[in-house]
């Protein structure tokens, strides 16, 4: 008798990094339609463990029903094999009810589902699974850290506010939370290294799911209103800013409610199963994608005819500058927007979610994950207006510190008294003023 088949090493090691792909849970997946299935066989046909004949098993990768002796089973390859080789055709498995039990499986598993040992190396499997992990941890938390200090800087200088920056300081909050969500996912549910995530299905784990996809909905959706904003900014002569801007916070906050909203329900009502993280129900899961494809789609319109704008501005006779200049000042713009609209999503905006995940896993999760620092240090540290205002603040509290000890210095009495540098400075130019003012009238008699 033919017993249970080991898992393949190298199945077991891609490890749940990503929600696109997690075959521990697979595994568990299918053993439980698996007994589900043998139960219902039962029942049908009124057999039980005890009869004549073969009993249904799992076999640690595919689900045999009960059958009689003589009869030939066959069943179709596991969808655990896709993930190895996508482009492969999905063959078949087939075992003999025998008297003494089940058969061995024929052809096997490697020979007939198109998978074999050394096409992938367990600890190359498990090296870039890590790696990823890794990349994007690190990514994120740099991200998270840049667009802090991005945001004090912001918040902190008065005048700094308008409603271009209040519109960066959203994208970042934006990207915050997604970092944020991100590092709460892996640990609620991938704190331990095994595959007991597959069980969970409790209200808390769901929400966290849910706040999961609102931050990346919503992260999507204020890349999207800072092309939106720059581009009604180039074409409209006329823009009354701050009207438009409580719109913007309509949709870059209320759209994405909205839309996790209603996959929350549709998900609660039609595909209540574990802790939501697995998306098999296609027209679901659009829900929530449609709305982000869309905007990637739009803000890459925007993208183009930005270009084509700032292309006619360049050329006019007023900018002025030679060819190679004009390209260059192009060049350097082109490479500011494409980070700050995410233009690099639509590099897999359309293709299905089986295809390249080696790749859309490094670009979509490592690469992506380095976005926010991106954009904290271009659109904050490298602005212009920032670095004024900080080399602005920091004359200031020199020359403040300067008359401070100089002011100590000379009177210690009324230091220790509690007058500061500070308040000597603002009392000398108000007496200077009041000095000037009290000389206008005879200046001009003068005259």
């Amino acid at each position: 008798m033919a017993g249970n088949l080991q898992v393949p090493l190298a199945a077991l090691l891609l490890l749940p990094v990503a929600a696109a792909m997690h075959s521990d849970c697979i595994f568990k997946k299918e053993q439980a339609l698996c007994l589900k299935k043998i139960q219902s066989a039962y029942d049908l046909l009124g057999l039980n463990d005890s009869s004549l004949g073969c009993p249904g098993m799992w076999d640690n990768i595919t689900c045999w029903k009960p059958a009689r002796v003589g009869e030939v089973v066959e069943v179709s390859c596991p969808e655990l094999f896709q993930i190895f080789n996508p482009d492969q055709d999905k063959g078949s498995v087939s075992r003999n009810c025998t008297e003494e039990g089940w058969s061995e499986p024929f052809p096997h598993y490697f020979d007939a589902c198109g998978f074999y040992e050394n096409e992938t190396e367990p600890e190359d499997q498990d090296y870039y699974y890590l790696s990823v992990k890794a990349l994007y941890t690190v990514g994120y938390s740099t991200s998270l850290v840049t667009l802090t200090t991005a945001m004090v800087i912001l918040c902190r200088f008065r005048k700094l506010h308008c409603t271009r920056n209040f519109i960066h300081m959203n994208l970042f909050v934006s990207f915050m939370l997604r970092a944020i969500s991100v590092f709460i996912k892996d640990w609620i549910l991938y704190a331990e290294q095994d595959n007991n995530h597959c069980f969970i299905s409790t209200v808390e784990c769901k929400a966290v799911m849910v706040f999961f996809h609102y931050c990346v909905v919503s992260n999507y959706f204020w890349l999207f209103i800072e092309g939106l904003y720059l581009f009604t900014l180039l074409v409209e002569t006329f823009f009354p800013e701050r009207r438009y801007f409580y719109w913007y916070i309509i949709i870059g906050w209320g759209t994405p409610t909205v839309c996790v909203t209603v996959w929350a329900v549709l998900r609660l009502y039609f595909d209540d199963t574990g802790c939501w993280e697995m998306n098999d129900s296609t027209a679901l899961w659009w829900v929530i994608k449609g709305p982000v494809v869309g905007s990637i789609m739009v803000n890459f319109v925007l993208f183009i005819g930005i270009i084509v704008i700032l292309v006619q501005k360049l050329q006019s006779p007023d900018m002025g500058g030679n060819e190679s200049s004009i390209y260059l000042r192009l060049a350097r713009s082109t490479l500011l927007l494409i980070p700050l609209f995410g233009i690099h999503y639509t590099v897999f905006a359309f293709s299905p979610e089986n295809v390249s995940k080696r790749e859309r896993l490094v670009f979509e999760l490592g690469l992506g994950s380095f976005q926010g620092f991106v954009v904290a240090i271009l659109y904050c540290f490298l602005n212009g207006e920032v670095q004024a205002e900080i080399k602005r603040k920091w004359r200031s509290w020199k020359v403040n510190r300067y008359f401070t000890m100089d002011f100590k210095h000379r009177h210690p009495s009324l230091a220790s008294s509690g007058v500061n540098g500070g308040t000597q400075l603002s009392i000398l130019s108000k007496s200077s003023s009041q000095l000037r003012m009290s000389t206008l009238p005879a200046d001009n008699l003068a005259t």
